[in-house]
């Protein structure tokens, strides 16, 4: 009876015992896309994941704590050098019409006597980000609903603007079904339809196929560009991949969307901050047709 408990309980051999095929470009995007599409990662979640403890939070998988002492090294890094953090969870709600109607209906949720608010002409020009704190329409000092940062796009000489409004995903929603109230913006009749996902299942598939056939990977690779895997974000820890992710006022003209995981954001703390960013961005010449 042991002998036949140790057949059953035998486990299935892996298809792929070669540690040098298993750490080869095209099956650890692969594995990357199939990985992250129950909890979303973020783009350095690689990174995270080799040296913290991994919380699930709003729909993310994040670094929590580091897994050696490196609280000393983080520490010297903010005090002396440069430290960065990866932000890009946060939900960025994008807002594009007339730059008076986005003003109008924008006052309805903030106050004056809390701060800045969106007109603030620092802000409005687009050369500074602002921080505020939204209530729901026409409630203020009652029901806030929690604080935001927010970006206008500098003018390019018409009267269209585009405003950034970066949230936490525990506020998303409730920020986000009051801004529509407002603007009285209504869905489109395209519904989004994920095809990262749609992608990597076939990806899987054909890969499968391969190891079925007793093929070398890598010979695979050689049938050209198309058949090495993209790596994707799919979709978003805060949304339903089928909902829209883009709404419209019929009256206003007034555009809502969300740009959620499309717009990455990191975060710079030290007095080295502005150097790093120096010698890692260069600025790109100005072509004129």
């Amino acid at each position: 009876k042991q002998a036949e408990k140790a057949v059953h309980q035998k486990k299935e051999q892996s298809k792929t015992k070669c540690r040098k095929a298993r750490r080869r470009h095209i099956n650890l995007v692969a594995e990357f896309n199939r990985r992250q599409r129950k909890n979303i990662w973020l783009e350095t979640h690689i990174w995270h994941a080799k040296r913290f403890h991994m919380v699930k939070k709003w729909g993310y998988c994040l670094g929590n704590s580091p897994t050696e002492k490196s609280y000393r090294a983080c520490y010297r890094a903010m005090t002396k050098h440069c430290l960065l953090q990866d932000l890009s969870y946060y939900c960025c709600l994008e807002l594009t019409g007339k730059e008076n109607e986005l003003l109008k209906q924008l006052a309805r949720i903030c106050s004056i006597d809390t701060g800045l608010t969106f007109e603030e002409a620092c802000c409005l020009s687009g050369r500074f980000e602002g921080s505020l704190n939204l209530y729901r329409a026409d409630h203020y000092p009652e029901d806030m609903l929690g604080p935001v940062t927010f970006l206008w796009k500098p003018r390019d000489g018409s009267e269209n603007r585009q405003l950034w409004i970066w949230v936490h995903p525990a506020l998303k929603q409730d920020i986000l079904r009051e801004l529509k109230a407002i603007f009285q913006c209504s869905e489109p009749e395209e519904i989004y339809i994920p095809e990262p996902v749609a992608t990597s299942i076939q990806e899987e598939k054909r890969m499968d196929v391969v190891l079925t056939l007793g093929k070398k990977r890598k010979k695979e690779d050689k049938e050209g560009e198309k058949a090495v895997p993209v790596k994707k974000i799919i979709g978003d820890g805060t949304r339903d991949p089928f909902q829209s992710y883009s709404w419209i006022s019929q009256t206003t003209g007034i555009v809502i969307s969300d740009k959620t995981m499309e717009i990455l954001r990191y975060r710079l703390i030290g007095p080295l901050s502005h150097s790093v960013l120096t010698e890692t961005l260069k600025a790109a010449s100005l072509q004129t047709v």
